[in-house]
């Protein structure tokens, strides 16, 4: 078996996937982007594990854990996102940096336009779950 097959199979895989976690802005299509650059390092160990014949099928072995890895880190993020999407009404990345702790110690939940929106001048998703409560 040649080995540069998969091996250019796996490099547009990976390049795929690092341009999807590069430009998307939807949390679900980064996890999605993520995934398939591990399936493009999957591919590797395999076709690697093969081209060496090895005896121990040691790049299989590494496959199943990344595979097992695969599988927890989309069972945490999908719950992040989801818990993010419930509380702030979108799972865009670029939103997320509300969560991040400012560097002169103030809350970011403390705006000067009176809890709306500064663009739109509209309650936020959170604030409008609280009114409801």
């Amino acid at each position: 078996m040649h080995l540069a097959y998969p091996a250019v199979l796996a490099v547009l895989l990976f390049c795929v996937g690092l341009y999807g976690v590069l430009a998307r802005r939807n949390a679900i299509l980064v996890l999605m982007s993520v995934e398939l650059m591990l399936n493009a390092v999957n591919l590797n160990l395999v076709a690697f594990d093969v081209w060496l014949r090895d005896k121990l099928h040691a790049g299989q072995a590494l496959t199943l854990f990344t595979i097992a890895v695969a599988a927890a880190e989309i069972g945490i993020g999908l719950a992040i996102v989801l818990l993010v999407y419930r509380n702030r009404g979108s799972s865009d990345v670029d939103r997320l940096r509300d969560l991040a702790e400012r560097p002169d110690g103030s809350d970011p939940n403390d705006d000067p336009t009176g809890g709306a929106d500064g663009a739109t001048g509209r309650p936020r998703p959170d604030q409008r779950a609280e009114a409801a409560a």
